[in-house]
């Protein structure tokens, strides 16, 4: 079970705190609400580690790679195989434009509160019919893979089920709110990252958010625009990469800190088109004639 990358200590660390929260959380009821927000922030980072791991696998090894998916899947709340038909196979094909499943602008292209909350609403229901169709894909053509998708299915909703008859207060704290947090809170990422984005621009097709703290605590995956360069680099030279490709970046495009840029569009930009974000080049519905409607992706 050797990591690839020596980094991945603090992805097997996190996956663990996740496991120790979740255990306290469920033994000892008078901390459930103060242990609350990290069994969120762990269930964001299962999440985010299910991501980095999908693009670039953890391990050298196979069955450890797989027992990392069912790890990560338990306390993320959505099936690990389910980034490789959203999202390896889908979104870094299209990135926005016409064929993403999770494109920013499937009823408007303004950016505001309400377009932001609704958004992972609409986009998880968009993203089953490529779920489904995976599935039967690798139940006809890779048994092993289907059994382990069906492992992890298990985990991420027969498990929880059981547990919720055990004891449901518990099973809440411990998983369902964190894991709603999770998932809800991936897909409002993704929103943030490619809203009046320019899908079709070598630079322009994602939003970077480049503080170091914010980064250390999410595994690096502010720094999207590499990512979808990149897709298979490792996170942890996810910041040496945005370095050497910044200043071809929108300035618009390179914003240092998450809460400020939300403060800005969401209080703000109420008040003032200042504040407010504008779309940066083409719109995603307005492909160049010459070009395919894509951005691709290594």
């Amino acid at each position: 079970m050797r990591l690839r990358y020596p980094a991945d200590t603090k992805t097997l660390l996190w996956l663990v705190f996740a496991a120790a929260n979740a255990l306290v959380v469920w033994f000892v009821p008078s901390l459930r609400l103060y242990l609350l927000p990290l069994g969120c922030y762990f269930a964001l980072c299962a999440g985010l580690i299910a991501h980095n791991h999908n693009h670039c696998p953890t391990f050298k090894d196979r069955l450890a790679n797989e027992l990392l998916n069912h790890a990560a899947t338990l306390f993320y709340g959505f099936a690990a195989f389910n980034w490789v038909p959203t999202h390896n196979n889908n979104h870094h094909k299209f990135t926005n434009a016409k064929g993403d499943a999770t494109i920013t602008w499937r009823h408007s292209n303004k950016h505001n509160v309400l377009v932001a909350f609704t958004y992972p609403f609409i986009a998880s229901v968009t993203q089953i019919p490529l779920i489904d169709a995976y599935v039967k894909e690798q139940k006809q053509k890779r048994p092993a893979l289907h059994r382990s998708i069906m492992i992890q299915l298990f985990l991420c909703w027969g498990l929880p089920i059981v547990l919720t008859l055990v004891d449901w207060r518990a099973t809440v704290f411990a998983l369902w709110i964190p894991r709603a947090f999770s998932l809800y809170t991936i897909i409002y990422f993704n929103y943030i990252q490619h809203v009046h984005c320019d899908p079709f621009s070598k630079w322009n097709h994602s939003r970077s958010f480049t503080g170091a703290f914010t980064n250390w605590l999410l595994f690096n995956n502010g720094f999207h625009t590499v990512h979808h360069i990149k897709a298979g680099m490792h996170w942890s030279l996810a910041p040496a990469a945005h370095a050497e490709i910044a200043a071809n970046i929108d300035p618009a495009l390179n914003q240092r800190s998450l809460l400020v840029w939300m403060f800005k569009s969401y209080v703000l930009g109420t008040f003032s088109a200042k504040y407010a974000t504008h779309q940066i080049g083409r719109a995603p519905f307005d492909p160049p004639s010459d070009e395919p409607a894509m951005v691709a992706a290594e």
